[in-house]
């Protein structure tokens, strides 16, 4: 086993499990990138193809259930398809406006005008920004335990 290899993987892991906690930072992808250096400078010994393969798809899962999570939240609590779009691009606009705190706040805050808009009290709005929330919350704790499982079959790999 090379240590300089594991040490730089380790250290893409753990950028990679900060970055789970700073929308929309590229979380899973600091865990391959740090997994694919540590091949190429193992010269791939421990790890192949299918391993890789295998991470590959856990990396598309976490960013799948990264886009669809707060959406999710939203229909959950009651949520209309009007909120859920609201929590999409509320997440979009709200990136872009203030930056990765606007990708927290902005589904949140877009959920509950999309409900607005239709016509619903403003209580009913509230539960599904709530909704969106939890959503993120959520979706946050299925990555932290995807990225956890990613980490684990590498070290069983190798």
């Amino acid at each position: 086993m090379n240590t300089a290899a594991l040490i730089i993987a380790i250290v893409f892991f753990v950028t990679g499990i900060v970055c789970t906690f700073i929308p929309p930072a590229p979380d899973a992808i600091f865990l391959y990138v740090g997994m694919l250096i540590y091949g190429f400078m193992t010269k791939f010994e421990a790890l192949g193809t299918l391993f890789f393969v295998v991470q590959g798809v856990v990396l598309v899962i976490i960013f799948l259930s990264d886009s669809v999570a707060s959406a999710i939240g939203t229909k959950k609590y009651g949520g209309s398809k009007q909120g859920a779009f609201g929590a999409l691009l509320g997440g979009i606009i709200g990136g872009i406006a203030i930056g990765a705190m606007g990708f927290i706040i902005g589904p949140v805050i877009g959920a509950i005008i999309g409900e607005l808009i239709i016509g619903l009290d403003m209580r009913e709005a509230l539960r599904s920004g709530l909704g969106t929330l939890l959503g993120y919350i959520g979706g946050t704790l299925f990555k932290l335990i995807a990225e956890a499982t990613m980490i684990i079959y590498f070290f069983a790999s190798i």
